[in-house]
């Protein structure tokens, strides 16, 4: 079996990527879903991040509310409602203190993931979709690295629209975040194969047929 991450900043594309990895026989796992799991009431995981972060983060059914979390964590400089911030709503950021909590059991968990599926098909292409890969340590546990790039207008036009915000309080938002990550060229140094995402969706999945054929042919040598 090959494991294969995939990552990149945020919203570069990676799941549209994964997509088309999937549409042409990948198996493929979400970080951000696995983490979504292991913060359900109950688990371990949910049960460290509320007693860190507090329940001013919690829904009244007390499910994780992941946009007062995503706020508690990386600093509240920026409002939901696409509005510029106020001049004292800036906090410090936590996301290392809930990287900390989180990472470790989803790497956990990825790792059991890749494991069952080698074991039910030992010529499969596992991938990992995560924004964290390199970050968190976990990129040795891949045998191939793909980053998925995008212009930084692109960036921000996408997080703009999917989450209902207007252009400047997305590009402060989208700054916040990418100031957690690795910067885009050092991904790029890590990776394996590059995808460049601010092209058509024809001329990003012409990239992820070669890859996927590149990876094929490692993958049935490897078995």
């Amino acid at each position: 079996m090959l494991k294969v991450g995939l990552t990149g900043g945020i919203a570069s594309g990676k799941s549209v990527v994964g997509e088309m990895l999937v549409a042409l026989g990948a198996h493929l796992v979400q970080a951000d879903r696995i983490a979504h799991q292991l913060m359900l009431p109950g688990q371990p995981v949910y049960n460290e991040v509320v007693r860190h972060f507090g329940g001013a983060i919690l829904n009244p059914d007390l499910s994780i509310n992941r946009a007062k979390l995503a706020e508690a964590a990386f600093g509240s400089d920026s409002s939901s409602d696409g509005k510029a911030p106020g001049p004292n709503s800036t906090l410090p950021s936590r996301i290392q203190e809930l990287n900390r909590i989180v990472h470790p059991a989803v790497i956990r968990s990825q790792n059991e993931w890749m494991e069952e599926i080698g074991r039910q098909n030992p010529q499969a292409i596992a991938v990992v979709e995560a924004a964290l890969i390199i970050e968190a340590g976990a990129a040795e546990t891949f045998d191939r690295l793909i980053v998925v790039t995008c212009s930084d207008e692109q960036r921000i036009a996408r997080f703009a629209a999917r989450h209902k915000l207007d252009l400047d309080a997305a590009r402060k938002e989208v700054e916040r975040r990418m100031a957690a990550q690795l910067p885009e060229a050092e991904k790029v140094k890590a990776a394996d194969y590059v995808i460049d995402n601010s092209g058509t969706l024809e001329q990003t999945r012409e990239q992820v047929r070669r890859v996927w054929q590149e990876l094929g042919a490692e993958a049935a040598a490897k078995s």
